[in-house]
């Protein structure tokens, strides 16, 4: 599949700025995206807006002041997967042929709320099951059938703070040690305070278009592959599914783009706990299952390593995770990763990548929502 293409992204930074407000956050990352993209915002012709807890009308809220009123604006919640499926939705108006150049942007304002983020009023939650305990106990499960250790843990949060590092856009500026990240405040046992996803606001946009309005416009346009969207299967039934939500968008994904994991040399995939970019690059196949620790430790996702560069961006762990601005966010790093644009982080001639975001908060399903992308930066003609 390659009908539509990524023209442009920009993002904000990812940190504390509640009081910047939602709609000053959006047109700091239109903004970026448009000047990415060479465009302006009369040439967009529709706009989707990801956000998981905003009011009603958040993309008619945040986008009236950018110059895009009065056209199409379509809101998307999908747990922390809203943004990631705003740009599904608008891959979906280009390919009907309903537009020919459309913006997704995700928001999120989260450094404002105490304590753990609401989910649903369901029993499990009120009886104390949040979402770091819900990873919590998918970690525990992982080192009871893998032995997967706390050290392995542990090194996801090392690995991507050292990263984000070199990202300016990243919640987190400074390297951690293995020790600082096991002797940090245990949240949800096995999983520690660093090994916890940040509070942050954001937003993050791209600009998508036809492939043939880029063949017309020129520039350096990266193809969309592949995409999927999956959502979750019920847990507490017995015939469970053999593969997860995750699995199945991989699967998806992958058949619509033609790859391997093998093929992939830059992967975002979702990790708002340390344990899952463990579980989300064995859904990728990176490695067989059980095996995401071995290969994280083993240096094979870091710089320089034989596999797919991970998580480059600091990943939600270090970038920090505004729940409807993460999904774009992935895209837009790689975006920059696949142009050469991502300075002292970029993988050296990165030519495809792939991002796993995943959302979750119903939590009788393995999941709310899975999106997965294959992009790839085309072959000079």
């Amino acid at each position: 599949m390659s009908e539509v293409a990524i023209l442009g992204v920009g993002m904000t930074r990812f940190t504390r700025q509640a009081a910047r407000g939602a709609a000053a956050l959006v047109g700091e990352a239109v903004r970026e995206a448009l000047d990415h993209a060479g465009l302006r915002a009369a040439d967009i012709q529709a706009s989707f807006c990801g956000s998981a807890l905003a009011t009603a009308g958040a993309g008619q809220q945040t986008l009236k002041n950018v110059g895009l009123a009065g056209r199409p604006i379509i809101n998307v919640e999908n747990a922390c997967a809203s943004g990631s499926t705003a740009v599904l939705e608008a891959c979906a108006w280009l390919r009907a042929g309903l537009c020919e150049v459309a913006l997704a942007v995700g928001v999120e304002i989260l450094s404002d709320i105490r304590g753990p983020l609401p989910t649903t009023d369901d029993w499990y939650f009120q009886t104390g099951l949040n979402l770091p305990g819900w990873y919590a106990l998918k970690a525990s499960r992982h080192m009871h059938e893998y032995g997967v250790t706390r050290a392995q843990l542990a090194a996801v949060a090392v690995k991507n703070r050292r990263l984000a590092a070199e990202n300016s856009r990243a919640y987190f500026q400074a390297p951690v040690t293995l020790d600082e990240v096991l002797q940090s405040r245990m949240i949800a046992d096995p999983l520690t305070l660093l090994q916890c996803c940040p509070k942050a606001d954001g937003a993050a946009a791209a600009v998508l278009a036809t492939a043939a309005f880029a063949r017309r416009r020129g520039g350096r346009p990266i193809a969309i592959r592949g995409m999927a969207l999956t959502s979750g299967t019920a847990v507490f039934v017995a015939g469970q599914p053999s593969e997860s939500a995750g699995q199945r968008a991989v699967l998806a994904a992958y058949g619509q783009a033609d790859v391997e994991p093998q093929d992939l040399d830059v992967v975002e995939c979702h990790d708002a706990f340390s344990i899952g970019e463990i579980l989300y690059t064995e859904a990728l196949g990176l490695c067989a299952p059980g095996r995401g620790g071995e290969l994280l430790a083993s240096g094979a996702t870091s710089p320089g390593g034989r596999a797919a560069l991970v998580n480059p961006s600091g990943g939600l762990l270090a970038k920090g995770h505004p729940l409807g601005a993460t999904g774009i966010a992935q895209l837009a790093e790689l975006v920059w990763q696949l142009r050469g644009e991502s300075a002292a982080r970029q993988r050296p001639q990165a030519r495809l990548a792939a991002a796993l975001t995943m959302g979750a908060g119903e939590f009788e399903l393995d999941a709310n929502a899975c999106t997965v992308f294959v992009l790839e930066q085309p072959h000079p003609t």
